[in-house]
């Protein structure tokens, strides 16, 4: 079954995330970069609701969604996965051969193998 989601969803989801940046940076004692980080993303956002007769657009946003877009989401998140995963590993042995112990990129890297073992046998078990 394909997920579809409200054409406004991809722009509130954008919204929320540049609001907990904005918090985030204004925390940590750098309101400026809060303020930049809030623009570019409610930016990005409010181009998502502009140009929505873009089938790249639609796909991305959840509201034109068929099998052919939820098979280019999959393949593009196990594309981005790998290429994060790679990251993670690369950086804690950056980390290792300057001496360090590598946290928090071994953490994550626990984690993401952690998950990966018991999502694979949940999706086994499931079919």
């Amino acid at each position: 079954m394909v997920r579809r989601y409200p054409k406004w969803w991809l722009a509130a989801t954008s919204f929320v995330l540049g609001a907990g940046c904005l918090v985030s940076f204004w925390v940590g004692g750098d309101p400026t970069s809060g303020v930049i980080s809030f623009a570019v993303l409610a930016v990005l956002g409010l181009a998502t609701l502009v140009a929505g007769r873009s089938e790249l657009v639609r796909g991305l946003r959840g509201d034109g969604r068929d099998e052919y877009w939820a098979a280019v989401d999959r393949d593009a998140t196990l594309i981005a996965g790998l290429v994060l995963i790679l990251l993670v590993i690369a950086m804690a042995m950056w980390e290792w051969a300057h001496g360090r112990d590598g946290t928090p990129y071994s953490q994550l890297g626990a984690v993401t193998g952690l998950t990966y073992l018991v999502a694979l046998a949940a999706i086994r078990l499931r079919r």
